[in-house]
């Protein structure tokens, strides 16, 4: 736990030594969401009907956008070869970093996401669905996420290469989470979504950790 502990603040420290790592991403979500309203309409009612799948759409780009971060660094310092060598656990290594990557990434979309809703004229039933989505999902979205990052971190300007291994992986999140808010807006049940989006959320705790680990070593093999 102690090595677990202190990879994530390591991570946290480096991201503030240069915070355009992690606020652009930020930055972009939040502009983008609110050129929305600008580019389509101003109705309330057009903007909450297509709010769940905007506001999703415009999470996982944000989140992908910054992913290129999650390893490139330490790459370019030799530190991962230091970690793989070393006798500590490089899934659990990977994991703090994960954990500190949904940090800087997730967790501040989650606070923003309810203002943002109320530009998009949600109502306070879909606005708290929506955050409690991103609670369980955003989470999913860093773990897979590290799994692409992993196998690109040798590669230079890998940022398309990145979207299209993750972005397919992130389609049953984006469904079942757009679907999960859609559903709550016409008053129907939307249990299910969730236990869909936990069971992704547990599946990936239980398998990313190992996938990115043996990825890492093969990339960097």
């Amino acid at each position: 736990m102690n090595i677990f502990i202190i990879s994530i603040l390591r991570d946290l420290k480096m991201a503030f030594r240069n915070p355009s790592s992690f606020l652009n991403p930020l930055m972009f979500f939040v502009i983008s969401i609110s050129l929305f309203p600008i580019a389509i309409s101003p109705e309330a009612e057009s903007l909450s009907n297509m709010a769940p799948g905007i506001i999703w759409v415009i999470t996982m780009l944000s989140v992908l956008l910054s992913l290129n971060t999650l390893f490139h660094y330490d790459f370019d310092n030799g530190v991962l070869e230091q970690i793989i060598i070393s006798h500590h656990s490089l899934k659990l290594i990977l994991l703090a970093k994960t954990l500190a990557h949904w940090i800087l990434s997730g967790l501040p979309i989650i606070i923003l996401s309810p203002f943002l809703g109320m530009a998009l004229f949600l109502d306070s039933k879909s606005i708290v669905i929506l955050v409690f989505t991103l609670i369980i999902a955003t989470p999913c979205l860093s773990l897979i996420g590290s799994i692409g990052a992993s196998l690109v971190v040798g590669i230079k300007n890998s940022g398309m290469l990145l979207s299209l291994l993750i972005l397919p992986l992130y389609i049953p999140i984006l469904i079942f989470a757009t679907s999960a808010i859609s559903h709550s807006q016409s008053n129907l049940a939307f249990d299910g979504q969730f236990y869909f989006l936990g069971f992704i959320l547990i599946i990936s705790l239980m398998v990313t950790p190992f996938l990115s680990a043996l990825s890492l070593k093969i990339s960097l093999e």
